[in-house]
């Protein structure tokens, strides 16, 4: 009975306080937010899982919490070096149908992290890309070059254009045999292509993909030398 009355209770003042923070603490989950998070969740479990504990110490830690949670993010507003300290920055991972692999890296995120995301956002060639941007809250923002862009119906004359799809047969240096032989293509076509960009190893490739016209697509590892864009958020 009693650890009912204390749900009956937090439950309605946990609504409050999560209302009170902002939807940043549940849609994007900042790094502090994330934290904050955590913490409600330890105080109430613990005061509902125990009875022994006094309820209105942990009423008031609930508050204090909040309150903190909504200072710390109008501090972040005001100061923009605290914000890029609780927060993490966005990350360009591509740019130019180019991997940046340092990048990718860095925030620990694979090829196959990365084409997920792309897939999720409708984009099945790496080439269509202008910029891709892992975002502080993990998601992916992507931007197409502007002749590969969605346009309106109305806008269109003459057939529909074919949805593109790229099949990737080089990922970090090593042939994707199964990839070729989808196509119809063999590893002698593939090295064949490669010497025509002057890419005589395939180590040396990072990412390479055919699209359904069989033409290649390649991102050397040569991540320094990639063509890079600023960002400021």
């Amino acid at each position: 009975m009693k650890v009912m009355l204390r749900i009956v209770t937090i439950m309605p003042l946990m609504l409050l306080v999560t209302l009170f923070m902002g939807k940043r603490s549940i849609g994007e989950l900042p790094v502090f937010d994330f934290l904050v998070i955590l913490t409600l969740g330890s105080v109430v479990g613990a005061d509902i899982a125990d009875p022994e504990i006094h309820h209105l110490p942990t009423v008031g830690a609930i508050i204090g919490i909040a309150l903190l949670q909504k200072i710390i993010a109008w501090w972040k507003i005001k100061n923009r070096k605290v914000g890029g300290f609780l927060s993490f920055e966005p990350t360009l991972v591509i740019y130019e149908g180019q991997f940046h692999i340092h990048n990718m890296r860095k925030i620990s995120y694979s090829i196959d992290n990365v084409l997920q995301m792309l897939r999720q956002k409708d984009v099945f060639r790496v080439e269509d890309v202008h910029f891709a941007l892992v975002e502080a809250n993990g998601d992916m923002s992507v931007k197409l070059k502007p002749e590969k862009e969605a346009v309106k119906v109305e806008h269109i004359s003459g057939s529909p254009v074919r949805n593109a799809v790229e099949f990737p047969v080089i990922i970090d240096g090593l042939i994707q045999k199964e990839a070729l032989h989808y196509k119809g293509l063999n590893e002698a076509w593939l090295r064949e292509e490669l010497l025509k960009q002057k890419i005589a190893d395939v180590k040396e490739v990072f990412y390479a993909a055919v699209n359904e016209q069989n033409r290649l697509h390649v991102c050397l590892r040569t991540s320094d030398k990639t063509e890079t864009l600023p960002i400021f958020h």
